[in-house]
């Protein structure tokens, strides 16, 4: 399926993807995103990092409504979120789906096209080959016809890539992509992604191997329920920012391994 590209051009803040402003976000007393600002900027893949419990997927469920925000706003290419939902495409984390939901692979996709459907959700021969294009560009075409919960973690997360390219976003938000998964299956989300941002999409994961970081991504956001530090991963993933981030539990040893910016 051929990606049209709506993009607006790199350098303009206020058109940016996507704009944070003073998000805070509480379960019960205790806030877990403080006060976050964030601008994402245009045709960049951005990870956002931090400790368990750090609020970094609270943060995109904030972004995206599904969670509700006690303060601050959001704008996606100088809209706002309710006006622009079209421009952008969601992949939860693996284990917050119902796999045992009875549907085909290819139907979990077509989801994804559910705007070209119409109320009545006629399906015709047109959507199903954009559908199966989506399927053939994570490698899983040959398995558009079983069942979802009879996949693995890894075939799974495909599809749910799958269905968010189906969505022909300008905007992509992901969360832990490549939590459990096989290391050819991460290779075939990555390669999906930055091949995204080569036609000019945006992409923001959650991300958690700090090792990998710098080879996948080159904007960062550092999280701790407030905001450590934001920019590009060249000035920003650095040992001193990782340790404000992480409360200082990372070990030298392991900063030493971690292929960061040299000052």
């Amino acid at each position: 399926m051929a990606l049209v590209s709506r993009h607006v051009p790199a350098g303009s803040s206020a058109d940016a993807p996507l704009v944070v402003q003073g998000i805070t976000v509480s379960y019960g007393e205790k806030p877990a995103v403080f006060s976050v600002d964030v601008t994402i900027p245009a045709e960049s893949m951005t990870a956002i990092i931090g400790p368990n419990g750090a609020g970094k997927s609270t943060l995109l469920k904030a972004v995206l409504g599904i969670v509700p925000r006690l303060s601050g706003s959001v704008t996606v290419f100088g809209e706002p979120f309710a006006k622009a939902r079209r421009r952008v495409a969601y992949v939860p984390q693996r284990a917050s789906v119902d796999w045992d939901f009875p549907t085909r692979v290819i139907d979990v996709v077509m989801m994804g096209l559910y705007r070209e459907l119409g109320l009545l959700g006629l399906v015709r021969g047109e959507h199903r080959k954009a559908a199966l294009a989506c399927l053939d560009r994570v490698g899983m075409a040959d398995f558009a016809q079983r069942q979802i919960g009879q996949l693995s973690g890894g075939q799974q997360q495909r599809v749910f890539l799958a269905r968010a390219l189906a969505q022909n976003a300008d905007l992509y938000l992901l969360d832990e992509p490549f939590a459990g998964v096989d290391a050819a299956t991460e290779k075939a989300i990555i390669d999906v992604l930055k091949s995204l941002k080569a036609d000019k999409r945006t992409v923001v994961c959650v991300h958690h191997d700090l090792a990998t970081v710098a080879d996948y991504f080159d904007h960062v956001l550092l999280i701790n329920v407030r905001k450590v530090a934001e920019g590009p991963v060249a000035t920003t993933f650095t040992g001193d920012n990782l340790q404000k981030t992480y409360g200082g539990r990372l070990a030298a040893a392991h900063i030493d391994q971690l292929k960061l910016p040299v000052a």
